[in-house]
């Protein structure tokens, strides 16, 4: 289960578990962004780990991951845009963000997988730091306090509920 290899990284680990489980999403990590979350929420709301330390470290890892996303995008540009312009979801990713532009760059935060490709997309359109950083930070903001809240909240139900169907 989820929540258990979560608890036995926390035990290990400590609070940098959520850390880099944010900070290494788009890496690979084999466990969910919200299940995470929702774990850590809950875990806090508990008592068993402290909930500011617990949100600070996820908020900090998902911001962390989207600047090097953007960064990657941003330096390795027409190389990188190159090498995916055949790639047809990349094509309608570009799409969407030229059409729907701000929008599209924050509800794109709100959706997994999503998350992780819209700073890259971001930083491959040239678009600026100053942009990404007031939407995409301003989105990741909301979409942690949501689930957190959620997690804090109903954590016991909705995890219950996800492992107990």
């Amino acid at each position: 289960m989820a929540s258990n290899t979560i608890l036995e990284l926390i035990n290990q680990y400590g609070y940098l578990t959520f850390y880099l489980a944010f900070t290494l999403g788009p890496f690979g990590i084999p466990i969910p962004n919200e299940i995470t979350i929702l774990t850590g929420a809950t875990l806090s709301h508990m008592e068993v780990i402290n909930s500011w330390m617990t949100y600070f470290c996820i908020l900090s890892g998902l911001l962390t991951a989207f600047t090097l996303a953007y960064l990657a995008g941003k330096f390795s540009g027409q190389k990188l845009k190159n090498r995916f312009q055949q790639n047809r979801h990349f094509q309608k990713a570009e799409q969407i963000l030229k059409k729907y532009g701000n929008m599209a760059m924050y509800i794109g935060m709100f959706i997994p997988v999503v998350r992780y490709i819209i700073p890259l997309l971001i930083g491959l359109s040239g678009t600026s730091y100053r942009r990404f950083a007031l939407i995409s930070y301003t989105s990741a903001l909301g979409w942690t306090l949501m689930f957190f809240s959620a997690g804090t909240y109903f954590g016991d139900h909705i995890l219950s509920n996800l492992f107990n169907p």
